[in-house]
């Protein structure tokens, strides 16, 4: 009877074991997942870049403090011709962003215009 017992017990610890597992691996796939979800708006251009994508927030944050809520990498012109645009808001305000994608510099800073992209 003993034994009984005792395998019952083991076979009840090993299943949560496997769950746990489980769980931890669907986790994982998720997160995976959504990374890949955020990935930004031209990012098949980030090796023509000099700054990268965390660089370029760190600047456009710095011009206008707020949530950016849209980010791309973009041929435009202006400056190097190659640029991030940052959607940022602060409020009910949104500001469009521009970073120039191979210097750094600050190509605009204005409130985004009715026709957003």
């Amino acid at each position: 009877m003993r034994l009984h017992v005792f395998n019952q017990l083991d076979k009840s610890i090993t299943m949560k074991a496997s769950k746990k597992r489980v769980i931890k691996a669907l986790g994982l796939v998720f997160t995976v997942a959504a990374a890949n979800a955020l990935a930004f708006t031209g990012q098949e251009l980030a090796g023509e870049a000099k700054i990268s994508l965390e660089q370029a927030r760190v600047i456009a944050l710095r011009a206008h403090p707020g949530k950016i809520t849209d980010e791309e990498l973009e041929k435009e012109k202006g400056g190097s011709g190659l640029r991030y645009s940052f959607d940022i808001r602060h409020g009910k305000v949104t500001q469009e962003v521009g970073v120039d994608a191979k210097t750094g510099n600050l190509l605009e800073n204005a409130p985004e215009g009715p026709n957003a992209d």
